[in-house]
């Protein structure tokens, strides 16, 4: 048995399953989450925040037309997956998880045998060539067309220049008209983030600045408020939202539009 199988040994994934009132976790899991939230409290509505901003954000793009989304250190499936959001708009949509954790991609494999158009791949996110020529990915998504690009909390475990070089990876090689969701936890508090960056034994936490965050959407045409606490991005919202908190997330939506198409966004 390896350790992500341990039901012994804590998963951030089953963890962010815990916070967000899934199924899928044990005992270690809830004794690491209620530790973390002693250290942190605002984690776990950090965890809701974001996942609701997820859902909105995927609303909106399939709203637009857009039919097929990457969902990208996707996590274990829990509430409001990434297809069953996009398939309230459209009920073609497809979609490709994207992971290399064994404990997600365990419970991730078992999508596809319920739901046709749904595929989960393991690869690295950090390498958007590799990721986007996967095979599993290139049966269900045609980088030919518009596809809705997720990276939901995760890039605040890369630094600023590495986030970038992902992000920008992503865009160049999809379709125009295909969009960039984004969502990253930060925190004012110096003192709580160092803190959870200690005990945040995960993976290495960035606390990047609203200033990296935009930077993230190089030539994209940012969508309504532009980035903006997750909890309040709407799409026809037309100023960002910010307030200082111990721990917020910072979120947006970015499309990739050519040069000669009208102004996009609202």
């Amino acid at each position: 048995m390896t350790a992500g199988f341990d039901s012994a040994t804590p998963n951030m994934a089953r963890v962010y399953d815990c916070w967000l009132g899934g199924k899928d976790h044990y005992a270690a899991d809830r004794g690491e989450a209620g530790r973390l939230l002693r250290i942190y409290p605002p984690l776990r509505a950090m965890v809701r925040e974001n996942k609701a901003f997820a859902a909105q954000a995927v609303t909106w793009a399939a709203g637009q037309g857009i039919g097929q989304f990457i969902d990208l250190g996707a996590g274990l499936p829990t509430v409001q997956n990434t297809h069953e959001v996009a398939r309230a708009v459209n009920p073609a949509a497809r979609v490709a998880y994207v992971d290399n954790d064994p404990v997600v991609l365990s419970h991730a494999r078992a999508l596809p045998a319920t739901s046709d158009g749904v595929a989960a791949v393991e690869a690295d996110l950090r390498d958007p060539a590799a990721a986007l020529a996967h095979p599993e990915l290139r049966a269900v998504i045609d980088p030919a067309r518009p596809a809705g690009i997720i990276l939901g909390a995760v890039l605040h475990f890369l630094d600023a220049d590495a986030a970038r070089a992902v992000t920008t990876g992503y865009t160049r090689l999809m379709a125009p008209g295909s969009c960039l969701i984004i969502s990253v936890a930060c925190y004012d508090d110096e003192a709580f983030g160092k803190q959870l960056s200690a005990e945040y034994t995960a993976a290495t936490w960035h606390n990047h600045s609203h200033a990296d965050v935009v930077s993230f959407f190089a030539g994209l045409k940012l969508v309504g408020p532009g980035v903006t606490e997750a909890q309040t991005w709407r799409a026809w919202m037309p100023e960002p939202v910010l307030r200082r908190r111990e721990g917020h997330v910072l979120a947006g939506v970015g499309r990739i539009i050519p040069p000669d198409a009208p102004d996009a966004g609202r």
